[in-house]
Protein backbone atom coordinates (compact mmCIF):
# COMPACT_ATOMS: atom_id res chain seq x y z
CA UNK A 1 0.00 0.00 0.00
CA UNK A 2 1.11 3.42 -1.00
CA UNK A 3 1.64 5.44 1.74
CA UNK A 4 -0.58 8.60 0.89
CA UNK A 5 -3.73 5.94 0.46
CA UNK A 6 -2.78 4.59 4.01
CA UNK A 7 -2.83 8.20 5.18
CA UNK A 8 -6.16 8.88 3.54
CA UNK A 9 -7.57 5.66 5.40
CA UNK A 10 -6.16 6.26 8.75
CA UNK A 11 -7.72 10.25 9.21
CA UNK A 12 -10.97 8.36 7.45
CA UNK A 13 -11.01 6.06 10.22
CA UNK A 14 -10.08 8.52 13.15
CA UNK A 15 -11.60 11.97 12.37
CA UNK A 16 -14.85 10.72 13.56
CA UNK A 17 -13.08 10.37 17.20
CA UNK A 18 -10.89 12.79 17.41
CA UNK A 19 -10.14 16.61 16.41
CA UNK A 20 -8.45 16.52 12.46
CA UNK A 21 -5.26 18.25 13.90
CA UNK A 22 -4.92 15.57 16.24
CA UNK A 23 -5.40 12.87 13.39
CA UNK A 24 -2.42 14.54 11.63
CA UNK A 25 -0.37 14.69 15.01
CA UNK A 26 -0.62 10.81 15.24
CA UNK A 27 0.12 10.03 11.77
CA UNK A 28 3.21 11.84 12.47
CA UNK A 29 4.30 10.58 15.33
CA UNK A 30 3.49 7.41 13.67
CA UNK A 31 5.22 7.42 10.61
CA UNK A 32 8.18 9.31 12.39
CA UNK A 33 8.33 6.14 14.99
CA UNK A 34 7.60 2.85 12.42
CA UNK A 35 8.96 4.46 9.16
CA UNK A 36 11.50 6.33 10.31
CA UNK A 37 10.07 9.46 7.90
CA UNK A 38 9.86 13.07 9.31
CA UNK A 39 6.48 14.94 8.11
CA UNK A 40 8.66 16.86 5.45
CA UNK A 41 9.71 13.46 4.24
CA UNK A 42 5.95 12.31 4.05
CA UNK A 43 5.08 15.32 2.31
CA UNK A 44 8.06 14.94 -0.17
CA UNK A 45 7.42 10.90 -0.44
CA UNK A 46 3.78 10.34 -0.50
CA UNK A 47 3.83 7.58 -3.17
CA UNK A 48 5.93 5.34 -0.97
CA UNK A 49 5.15 1.82 -0.91
CA UNK A 50 5.18 1.02 3.01
CA UNK A 51 6.46 -3.12 3.32
CA UNK A 52 3.65 -5.72 4.97
CA UNK A 53 5.33 -5.28 8.38
CA UNK A 54 5.09 -1.64 8.14
CA UNK A 55 1.46 -1.62 7.49
CA UNK A 56 0.75 -4.12 9.91
CA UNK A 57 2.88 -2.18 12.48
CA UNK A 58 0.33 1.36 11.45
CA UNK A 59 -2.57 -0.90 10.97
CA UNK A 60 -2.09 -1.88 14.60
CA UNK A 61 -1.29 1.49 15.86
CA UNK A 62 -4.38 2.58 13.91
CA UNK A 63 -6.60 -0.15 15.74
CA UNK A 64 -5.31 1.36 19.63
CA UNK A 65 -6.45 4.46 19.00
CA UNK A 66 -9.81 3.62 17.55
CA UNK A 67 -9.99 2.34 20.91
CA UNK A 68 -8.75 5.28 22.51
CA UNK A 69 -5.41 4.47 23.71
CA UNK A 70 -3.16 7.15 24.44
CA UNK A 71 -0.60 7.32 21.48
CA UNK A 72 2.01 7.55 24.07
CA UNK A 73 1.39 3.83 25.40
CA UNK A 74 1.36 3.14 21.77
CA UNK A 75 4.48 4.74 21.42
CA UNK A 76 5.89 3.76 24.91
CA UNK A 77 7.09 6.90 25.47
CA UNK A 78 6.57 10.72 25.82
CA UNK A 79 8.45 14.08 26.31
CA UNK A 80 8.69 15.96 29.78
CA UNK A 81 10.85 18.83 31.09
CA UNK A 82 13.07 18.35 28.19
CA UNK A 83 13.70 14.19 28.79
CA UNK A 84 12.03 11.12 26.84
CA UNK A 85 10.00 9.12 29.44
CA UNK A 86 9.13 5.63 28.85
CA UNK A 87 5.69 5.15 29.87
CA UNK A 88 2.85 1.93 30.02
CA UNK A 89 -0.05 1.42 31.78
CA UNK A 90 1.20 1.21 35.24
CA UNK A 91 2.16 4.84 35.10
CA UNK A 92 0.37 8.13 34.54
CA UNK A 93 1.19 9.97 31.31
CA UNK A 94 2.80 12.87 32.51
CA UNK A 95 0.96 16.16 32.24
CA UNK A 96 2.34 19.62 30.74
CA UNK A 97 0.90 21.00 34.24
CA UNK A 98 3.18 19.00 36.44
CA UNK A 99 6.25 20.48 34.16
CA UNK A 100 4.53 24.39 36.11
CA UNK A 101 5.32 22.18 39.54
CA UNK A 102 9.19 21.15 38.40
CA UNK A 103 9.63 24.58 37.41
CA UNK A 104 8.48 26.20 40.24
CA UNK A 105 10.72 23.98 42.54
CA UNK A 106 14.12 24.97 40.18
CA UNK A 107 13.36 28.54 40.58
CA UNK A 108 12.89 28.28 44.34
CA UNK A 109 16.33 25.79 44.96
CA UNK A 110 18.10 28.18 43.56
CA UNK A 111 17.35 30.47 46.84
CA UNK A 112 18.81 27.63 49.07
CA UNK A 113 22.28 28.01 50.17
CA UNK A 114 23.39 24.74 50.71
CA UNK A 115 25.61 22.81 47.66
CA UNK A 116 23.42 19.19 48.55
CA UNK A 117 19.95 19.25 48.87
CA UNK A 118 17.62 16.30 49.45
CA UNK A 119 14.94 15.63 47.98
CA UNK A 120 11.85 13.31 48.30
CA UNK A 121 9.14 12.84 45.75
CA UNK A 122 6.20 10.84 46.95
CA UNK A 123 4.02 8.84 44.47
CA UNK A 124 6.67 8.89 41.91
CA UNK A 125 5.08 6.95 39.09
CA UNK A 126 7.33 7.23 35.89
CA UNK A 127 9.83 9.24 38.17
CA UNK A 128 8.99 12.28 35.89
CA UNK A 129 9.36 14.76 38.42
CA UNK A 130 12.18 12.94 40.57
CA UNK A 131 14.28 12.76 37.36
CA UNK A 132 13.24 16.12 36.09
CA UNK A 133 14.84 17.54 39.31
CA UNK A 134 18.02 15.39 39.49
CA UNK A 135 18.96 15.94 35.78
CA UNK A 136 18.87 19.47 36.89
CA UNK A 137 20.12 19.24 40.34
CA UNK A 138 23.05 17.15 39.89
CA UNK A 139 24.63 17.59 42.85
CA UNK A 140 21.30 16.86 44.89
CA UNK A 141 20.33 13.45 46.42
CA UNK A 142 16.81 12.13 45.20
CA UNK A 143 14.38 9.83 46.79
CA UNK A 144 11.13 8.80 45.20
CA UNK A 145 8.68 6.13 46.52
CA UNK A 146 5.08 4.27 45.07
CA UNK A 147 3.07 1.73 46.16
CA UNK A 148 3.44 -0.19 42.07
CA UNK A 149 6.13 -2.43 41.71
CA UNK A 150 5.06 -1.63 37.85
CA UNK A 151 5.47 1.48 38.23
CA UNK A 152 8.93 1.78 40.04
CA UNK A 153 10.24 -0.78 37.45
CA UNK A 154 9.42 1.68 34.99
CA UNK A 155 10.73 4.41 37.05
CA UNK A 156 14.02 2.64 37.14
CA UNK A 157 14.20 2.35 33.50
CA UNK A 158 13.56 6.11 32.95
CA UNK A 159 16.31 7.08 35.63
CA UNK A 160 18.74 4.71 33.67
CA UNK A 161 17.90 5.79 30.35
CA UNK A 162 18.44 9.66 31.16
CA UNK A 163 21.73 8.64 33.05
CA UNK A 164 19.74 10.08 36.59
CA UNK A 165 20.88 8.62 40.33
CA UNK A 166 17.74 8.28 41.74
CA UNK A 167 16.73 5.70 45.01
CA UNK A 168 13.35 3.87 44.84
CA UNK A 169 11.38 2.88 47.58
CA UNK A 170 8.54 0.28 47.34
CA UNK A 171 6.10 2.13 50.12
CA UNK A 172 2.38 2.85 50.73
CA UNK A 173 2.50 6.10 51.83
CA UNK A 174 -0.91 5.95 53.79
CA UNK A 175 0.83 2.76 55.64
CA UNK A 176 3.98 4.93 56.90
CA UNK A 177 4.60 6.13 59.82
CA UNK A 178 7.72 8.04 59.54
CA UNK A 179 10.18 8.89 56.58
CA UNK A 180 13.35 7.28 56.07
CA UNK A 181 15.45 10.75 56.53
CA UNK A 182 15.24 14.37 56.69
CA UNK A 183 14.19 16.59 53.37
CA UNK A 184 14.95 19.84 52.30
CA UNK A 185 11.82 19.28 49.23
CA UNK A 186 9.29 17.12 49.36
CA UNK A 187 7.33 17.08 46.43
CA UNK A 188 3.73 14.83 45.00
CA UNK A 189 1.32 14.64 42.98
CA UNK A 190 -0.74 12.35 44.62
CA UNK A 191 -4.25 10.55 43.44
CA UNK A 192 -6.55 13.36 43.66
CA UNK A 193 -9.42 13.25 41.07
CA UNK A 194 -12.70 12.30 43.11
CA UNK A 195 -15.07 9.42 41.39
CA UNK A 196 -17.80 12.09 40.75
CA UNK A 197 -15.42 14.28 38.53
CA UNK A 198 -15.00 11.53 36.46
CA UNK A 199 -17.26 12.31 33.54
CA UNK A 200 -14.84 15.32 32.77
CA UNK A 201 -12.70 12.51 32.31
CA UNK A 202 -11.93 11.61 28.56
CA UNK A 203 -12.10 7.81 27.93
CA UNK A 204 -8.71 7.33 26.88
CA UNK A 205 -7.73 8.74 30.36
CA UNK A 206 -10.57 6.34 31.98
CA UNK A 207 -10.09 3.74 30.30
CA UNK A 208 -6.41 3.30 30.08
CA UNK A 209 -4.32 5.29 32.81
CA UNK A 210 -3.89 3.29 36.38
CA UNK A 211 -7.17 4.26 38.58
CA UNK A 212 -4.94 3.78 41.84
CA UNK A 213 -2.82 7.13 40.62
CA UNK A 214 -5.88 8.89 39.77
CA UNK A 215 -8.98 8.58 41.58
CA UNK A 216 -9.60 9.20 45.24
CA UNK A 217 -13.06 8.56 47.32
CA UNK A 218 -15.33 11.31 47.17
CA UNK A 219 -15.80 11.50 51.13
CA UNK A 220 -12.25 11.92 51.40
CA UNK A 221 -10.47 13.66 48.88
CA UNK A 222 -7.44 14.85 50.73
CA UNK A 223 -6.49 11.41 52.19
CA UNK A 224 -3.25 11.49 50.62
CA UNK A 225 -2.21 15.32 51.42
CA UNK A 226 -3.42 14.63 55.34
CA UNK A 227 -1.36 11.91 55.37
CA UNK A 228 1.74 13.53 53.70
CA UNK A 229 1.64 16.63 55.53
CA UNK A 230 1.57 15.06 58.83
CA UNK A 231 4.94 12.93 57.93
CA UNK A 232 6.23 15.87 56.35
CA UNK A 233 6.00 18.26 59.69
CA UNK A 234 8.28 15.74 61.11
CA UNK A 235 10.76 15.38 57.91
CA UNK A 236 11.38 18.57 56.38
CA UNK A 237 14.24 20.41 57.50
CA UNK A 238 14.37 23.89 58.80
CA UNK A 239 13.44 26.42 55.70
CA UNK A 240 12.51 23.54 53.32
CA UNK A 241 9.57 23.42 51.24
CA UNK A 242 6.35 20.39 50.94
CA UNK A 243 5.11 20.85 46.85
CA UNK A 244 1.65 19.47 45.89
CA UNK A 245 0.24 19.21 42.91
CA UNK A 246 -3.47 19.35 43.84
CA UNK A 247 -7.27 19.03 42.80
CA UNK A 248 -8.22 22.59 41.08
CA UNK A 249 -11.65 22.39 42.84
CA UNK A 250 -10.08 21.82 46.46
CA UNK A 251 -7.30 24.78 46.49
CA UNK A 252 -8.75 26.44 49.51
CA UNK A 253 -9.61 23.28 51.40
CA UNK A 254 -5.83 21.57 50.90
CA UNK A 255 -4.28 25.24 51.24
CA UNK A 256 -5.96 25.21 54.85
CA UNK A 257 -4.90 21.57 55.56
CA UNK A 258 -1.33 23.09 55.33
CA UNK A 259 -1.73 26.19 57.58
CA UNK A 260 -3.30 24.15 60.23
CA UNK A 261 -0.21 22.01 60.07
CA UNK A 262 2.05 24.19 61.02
CA UNK A 263 2.86 25.62 57.30
CA UNK A 264 2.56 28.55 55.60
CA UNK A 265 0.98 27.74 52.08
CA UNK A 266 0.52 29.32 48.73
CA UNK A 267 -1.43 28.47 45.96
CA UNK A 268 0.12 28.49 42.72
CA UNK A 269 -2.09 28.73 39.04
CA UNK A 270 -1.56 26.18 35.91
CA UNK A 271 -1.23 27.51 32.48
CA UNK A 272 -5.10 27.16 31.65
CA UNK A 273 -5.53 29.46 34.91
CA UNK A 274 -6.60 26.96 37.47
CA UNK A 275 -5.79 26.70 41.22
CA UNK A 276 -2.97 22.95 40.10
CA UNK A 277 0.13 23.44 43.00
CA UNK A 278 0.36 24.34 46.49
CA UNK A 279 3.81 24.93 48.20
CA UNK A 280 4.14 24.86 52.37
CA UNK A 281 6.99 26.08 54.45
CA UNK A 282 6.94 24.47 57.61
CA UNK A 283 6.86 27.18 60.59
CA UNK A 284 10.14 26.40 62.96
Amino acid sequence: MKLLRFKEKFTDILKQGYPLQEVNSFFNLLTEEILGMSRLHVALDPEKEISESEQQKLEDALQRLQEHEPIQYILGETEFFGLTFKVDKNVLIPRPETEELVEWILSDVKNLQQKEIRILDIGTGSGCIAISLGKNLPSAKVTAIDISEGALEMAKRNADFNNVNVEFIQQDILEAEALDSNYDIIVSNPPYVRELEKKEMQANVLNNEPAGALYVKDEDPLAFYRKITELATKNIKKGGSLYFEINQYLGEETKALLTNNYFTASLKKDIFGNDRMLKGEIKK
